[in-house]
């Protein structure tokens, strides 16, 4: 819960960050409207002066300043204007989903790293612990480890009084356990791959909606009529597919993290199983 808790903030500060840089590229934009202003009011007062060598020089700074305005409004500023455009709703609706995809992304990356295990150090150090101490000093190793790898070991050491067949039974059941505690959240993070992109479309349809609305009530279908909503609907669709693709990619590479820790599980609980087989035929 920790863990998603600071997914979450994390995904929060990534997604506002935008908007308050948005903000920043403003208030810049504002200080060189203020210089620009100044430079146009010495170039007044030098006319009236009658230099009109010192005017010719000015004439580089306008454009000097013009090229700062136009340099300072690219960025985050147009990101924001984008967003605004889009429509505060459906827009608000896909930067939801991605604070929350990424939020359930961050978490289960978190997780599944902290799940890692040095498979071949463990079962060398479990290997010794059976040769030494026997059965206990082999839980105890387990019990000392952190990951599915582990638990799954101490699960199957459990049932060593049973037998190698319960050993083995115990350990696919408590395997099918722990795939499940791997595989949490990706059905949610899948729900906002898929839904992100349908909010899009939906505000490009009632976006096209708007569009003939103001064709019918104009009377007239001129090209700022139209080209007005359409580029609303289609900021829509690109937003959500920008999110798609960004939580897509999360995706892909948590689900190739969990298939590399289940094909340790599956490998490593053979191993054991063998090594069980061998300490049993020593002891014997």
């Amino acid at each position: 819960m920790k863990k998603l808790l600071t997914a979450l903030t994390l995904s929060v500060l990534f997604s506002f960050s935008i908007v308050n840089a948005g903000y920043a590229q403003d208030e810049a934009a504002e200080d060189t409207t203020q210089m620009e202003e100044m430079a146009e009011d010495t170039a007044a007062a030098e006319e009236m002066a009658e230099e009109p060598v010192e005017e010719v020089e000015e004439e580089p700074a306008e454009e000097e300043v013009s090229a700062a305005v136009e340099t300072k409004t690219t960025g985050h500023q147009a990101i924001k204007e984008k967003f605004i455009e889009g429509g505060p709703g459906f827009m608000a609706s896909v930067l939801i989903c991605l604070i929350l995809g990424l939020a359930l992304s961050i978490e289960r990356i978190i997780y599944l790293n902290m799940a890692s295990t040095n498979k071949a150090k463990l079962l060398k150090n479990i290997e010794d612990a059976l040769a030494s101490g026997g059965i206990e000093a082999a839980k105890d190793v387990c019990r000392n480890t952190k990951g599915p790898i582990a638990s799954i070991f101490y699960q199957g050491l459990e049932r060593y009084d049973e037998g190698i067949e319960m050993v083995e039974k115990s350990v696919v059941s408590y395997g099918g356990v722990q795939m499940g505690l791997l595989e949490k959240g990706l059905s949610w993070i899948s729900l906002f791959i898929a839904l992100a992109p349908m909010l899009g479309f939906m505000g490009t349809v009632i976006g096209m909606i708007g569009a003939f609305d103001a064709i019918a009530a104009e009377n007239n279908i001129s090209p700022g009529v139209v080209a007005g909503g359409i580029k609303v609907a289609l900021i829509t669709t690109v937003s959500g597919l920008i999110v798609a693709i960004i939580l897509q990619i999360f995706y892909n590479y948590i689900v190739a993290k969990v298939d590399g820790i289940v094909n340790d599980m599956e490998d490593s609980s053979i191993s054991l199983v063998d090594m069980l087989l061998r300490h049993k035929t020593a002891k014997a």
